[in-house]
């Protein structure tokens, strides 16, 4: 008997990643992404070692929140020479459906230790109140 490990987003991530390498072909590499909703936001975290602050654009358009950036190649010289490039380099994309309860306005990024982090504020609920009719 053969156990196969279930995963059941395995899919969804496959065109998630076919749809950003087509949308962007200059794509590079996709840094891996986490996303935690709190009480009051959303988090989201990107490893993204090597690449600097200045060289990650993020943006908003139309519920969707994209980030994207370049992480520069080994530039060599000439009494160096590289005998082994494991590491991915070039520009990423990722995109990110946002939810309406986001407050687009306050998003705030800070990148540290390689890995950026995007806190969405979630918008505050709007409570139902009641509406008294008055007579005329």
């Amino acid at each position: 008997m053969r156990l196969t490990h279930f995963e059941p987003f395995r899919i969804a991530d496959a065109l998630q990643a076919d749809y950003e390498r087509r949308q962007s072909r200059q794509a590079a590499w996709r840094p891996a992404a986490d996303i935690v909703e709190f009480a009051d936001a959303f988090l989201v975290r990107l490893d993204v070692p090597g690449v600097g602050s200045d060289a990650i654009d993020i943006e908003t358009d139309k519920g969707l929140l994209r980030v994207s950036g370049e992480r520069a190649a080994f530039a060599g010289s000439d009494d160096a020479r590289l005998t082994r490039n494991e590491r991915l380099s070039g520009k990423f994309v990722r995109r990110f459906t946002l939810p309406e309860t986001a407050d687009v306005d306050a998003i705030r990024a800070q990148a540290r230790d390689g890995i950026l982090e995007i806190r969405i504020p979630k918008l505050a609920e709007v409570q139902p109140r009641k509406i008294s009719v008055e007579a005329a």
